[in-house]
């Protein structure tokens, strides 16, 4: 078996292999990171990697809520990973050392909460996806009877929450007079610093309003745009990473060379020089969140879902489709660009047509089937939204619903050749019983999905226009399916 890559491999890595410039061992460790999945390892700490050799304090320490699985590798490779950027071009191979530490949250949760409190620690950053914030994606709010949140309320010194462990540290740090701490979210939540600085007030008002009231004054929530398509990694990577590195490396990560992050100049403490690594720091992040969402965000959600049911395993081919491919061109032009306000310095018309190119990379087999998941909690913020926008101005939703339907159809659990969909989402029973319900009628199956209040909220069921327009387009693909679905729409 071949020698694992480690601290003590660094060293005899072959020399087209970027590695640290700086001392690993070195590294101090001011920022722990909230969700240690793939986008974080190929994005935030590829940042925090960038500005090591200048500032040794930023190091991560890397917390799974939920699982070992993602940290056991690491643990056993002192943190170190291989990043592989592809595109049509070709590979490079970098690892990256700015991951010094890993916690597993659920093993050992009082741990997480010492080490956020830790006065050294002066950055939280998560990426625990949209529904690990416990929260209603329509309203924003936290739900309070969320079996997690009921937990932590009941036994805050335990959380198993990320709201819970944040508020957990933040009352540890005031007991202890640790300072103050910045919590910066990278999930693709609309204005997601202010709705994660919402949750947080919500459940620490439930436990003290004195411990609110502080944590107000010394907690900072920069919303973020964060950008990097990074699908999940494959036997085939590892085994490339393999044969590059001349070790075995068992958790590397691959994305684009693509990458992008916007922060909010919004901070109550010290933090790493981000934009010395290539970040933007903004006044005002909106523009940029609202763009991305919307477009590529969205487009990802239309083409998951349309993509799949129509047999395509990959973003890619999906994109590559022709009739698909003309679909998310025209929804983004037609649909979603007039909802948007430029971001300073951007074209939107050249930020659609890179969208389209980045979609269409043959070397990132993105799955649809990871793209779909969880569906309930990403439809509000990329595709919901654009529609109310676009209903409020009496424009078009032609695309936009039948997006929409896609996901309905993807939902009832059943593919256009009659096989079982696995579908992934918190909310899959529901779905199930809708689906069973309707019987395969679309006006009944389209009132089931769209009576989920967490989803669509009491606006949209009550819209004609939108209801309408969901329920033809849903009958056309649940008689037609997805190519003469879109071969009929796309004439007019």
């Amino acid at each position: 078996m071949a020698a694992r890559l480690s601290l003590a491999t660094l060293p005899h890595l072959p020399g087209e292999v970027r590695r640290p410039a700086y001392d690993v061992a070195a590294v101090e460790t001011g920022i722990v990171h909230l969700g240690l999945g793939a986008f974080h390892r190929a994005h935030q700490a590829v940042y925090a990697d960038d500005l090591l050799a200048r500032d040794a304090r930023w190091g991560v320490c890397g917390v799974s809520m939920k699982t070992p699985r993602a940290i056991e590798p690491l643990a056993a490779q002192d943190g170190l990973y291989t990043l592989l950027l592809k595109d049509p071009s070709g590979t490079t191979a970098r690892v990256i050392g700015s991951l010094r530490e890993t916690l597993f949250a659920a093993g050992d949760p009082r741990a997480l909460v010492r080490r956020m409190a830790d006065p050294r620690v002066r950055v939280v950053t998560l990426t625990v996806t949209e529904k690990g914030y416990c929260h209603d994606p329509a309203t924003g709010r936290l739900d309070l009877a969320h079996p997690d949140i009921a937990h932590d309320l009941a036994h805050p010194e335990a959380p198993h929450s990320a709201v819970g462990a944040l508020v957990a540290a933040l009352g540890e740090r005031r007991r202890a007079a640790a300072g103050a701490l910045n919590i910066v979210c990278c999930d693709n939540l609309p204005h997601n610093g202010r709705v994660l600085e919402g949750l947080v007030a919500t459940f620490a008002a439930a436990r003290s309003l004195e411990l609110a009231a502080w944590i107000a004054a010394h907690a900072a929530f920069p919303c973020t745009m964060v950008d990097r398509i990074v699908p999940a990694t494959t036997d085939a990577d590892v085994a490339d990473v393999g044969r590059r590195l001349a070790v075995h490396d068992a958790a590397p990560v691959v994305a684009e060379p693509f990458i992008q992050w916007v922060i909010e100049d919004r901070f109550v403490a010290a933090r790493p020089a981000w934009e010395e690594a290539g970040a933007e720091i903004a006044r005002d992040v909106a523009p940029y969140e609202t763009m991305k969402l919307r477009l590529l965000n969205g487009s990802h959600s239309t083409l998951a879902y349309l993509g799949f049911l129509a047999g395509h395993a990959t973003i890619a081919q999906a994109a590559g489709d022709g009739l698909l491919g003309r679909l998310v061109e025209r929804q983004m032009a037609e649909e979603i660009v007039p909802t948007l306000a430029s971001p300073p310095g951007t074209d939107l018309a050249r930020y659609c047509a890179t969208l389209i190119a980045r979609f269409r990379n043959p070397a990132l087999p993105h799955r649809t089937a990871q793209v779909a998941m969880d569906g309930s909690q990403k439809l509000p913020q990329r595709l919901l939204g654009t529609a109310r926008d676009r209903l409020a101005g009496s424009g078009s939703i032609r695309h936009l619903t039948l997006a929409v339907a896609g996901w309905m159809r993807y939902a009832s659990g059943v593919d256009e050749r009659g096989a079982r969909i696995e579908v992934s989402d918190p909310l899959a029973s529901r779905y199930a019983a809708i689906a069973a319900e309707a019987g395969g009628d679309a006006a009944r199956l389209a009132r089931g999905f769209l009576g989920l209040a967490a989803i669509f909220g009491d606006d949209l069921p009550a819209t004609p226009a939108f209801v309408d327009a969901v329920t033809h387009h849903l009958e056309s693909l649940l008689r037609h399916g997805v190519a003469a679905t879109l071969a009929r729409h796309l004439e007019h």
